[in-house]
């Protein structure tokens, strides 16, 4: 997002206590709410990361998560229905805790992270990240919960994060976990529509006051993110969830020098080549992912970008199955 500043939620004073962790050499830390830049925010989980001297730390992290750790964001993705639903609005509402963007996939469920350009954060937060949803689908269903896959560029393993991922974290192209479609389907039991929509409006205008400053072309981008996994790319559908007529977007985009065209064009080769990247998705998933309607129009469009198929321009030793 514009700001490129992390919110540090006061909640945490209350989540390092119950680990144990001196907060006097974090000076950041304030009785509200504080915005941190980039490099502040990772100095913030570096100073963390020595105060804790535990390689485990992530694991004790994911389990010491309650709802009263939770920003208003997170406390408002339990009244989800369930876990994809949670992502989708945490996605949609994560620019409020930081401008790390969440990319949530399918057909099985794959939250991937993607930072700030820059220096890369430490494996201490992206575990950490990470380990945010086991708690946060444990908390909801109320069932021990594993990932299907978890992958890290700067890989972290341990027995004890084997065990609380239920999988051993693999070094790979992005920081991401995957879960069963079973397990992101199932309800629940924090479900609750009244109290979200309590929540919505006034999530929903402080991240229009955050955006007021990013440009057309950037929103549309954010909500191709959230849209094409769903099948669809039409600009009727990115209008809706900006809360715009399609007209309106388009006259706004033609301001800029673009359309919706060129924004949708950009967006899914830029998608592919980061999914090409990722072995665990055959190029079928990945055409399924970009809302084409078969993979062959996907091959087409790959090809007027690139001048190359997918399968050519895979990275060496990442081809799959079509």
């Amino acid at each position: 997002m514009a700001t490129g500043r992390f919110t540090l939620d006061p909640g945490i004073r209350a989540l390092l206590h119950d680990l144990g962790v001196s907060t006097d050499r974090v000076p950041e830390l304030e009785q509200g709410p504080v915005m941190l830049t980039v490099d502040e925010y990772y100095r913030f989980w570096d100073a963390i990361d020595r105060e804790a001297g535990d390689p485990d730390f992530p694991v004790r992290i994911g389990r010491a998560l309650s709802v009263e750790s939770f920003n208003p964001p997170f406390f408002a993705a339990l009244c989800s229905a369930d876990l994809r639903r949670a992502a989708e609005r945490i996605a949609a509402f994560k620019p409020l805790i930081g401008p790390i963007v969440l990319d949530v996939t399918g057909p099985d469920l794959t939250l991937s992270l993607r930072w700030p350009d820059g220096p890369a954060p430490s494996s201490l937060l992206v575990a950490a990240e990470l380990a945010f949803w086991i708690a946060l689908a444990r908390i909801g269903t109320r069932r021990i919960v594993h990932a299907t896959r978890v992958t890290m560029r700067s890989a972290h393993n341990s027995p004890a994060l084997t065990e609380y991922f239920g999988t051993p974290v693999v070094a790979g192209p992005a920081d991401s976990i995957s879960f069963s479609a079973g397990d992101a389907a199932h309800p629940f039991l924090t479900e609750d529509e009244s109290r979200w929509r309590l929540f919505e409006p006034e999530l929903r205008r402080r991240l229009a006051a955050l955006e007021a400053s990013d440009t057309t072309a950037d929103r549309v981008r954010a909500a191709l993110h959230l849209n094409l996994p769903a099948g669809d790319s039409s600009i009727g559908g990115v209008a809706t969830r900006l809360f715009v007529s399609p007209r309106s977007l388009q006259r706004r985009l033609q301001t800029e020098g673009t359309n919706y065209q060129a924004v949708l064009t950009t967006t899914r080769e830029q998608l592919a080549r980061r999914y090409l990247a990722d072995r665990s998705l055959s190029t079928a998933q990945i055409a399924y992912l970009l809302a084409y309607d078969d993979t062959n129009s996907f091959y087409r469009a790959f090809r007027s970008w690139t001048g190359a198929t997918p399968d050519e321009l895979r990275p060496a030793g990442s081809r799959t199955r079509k």
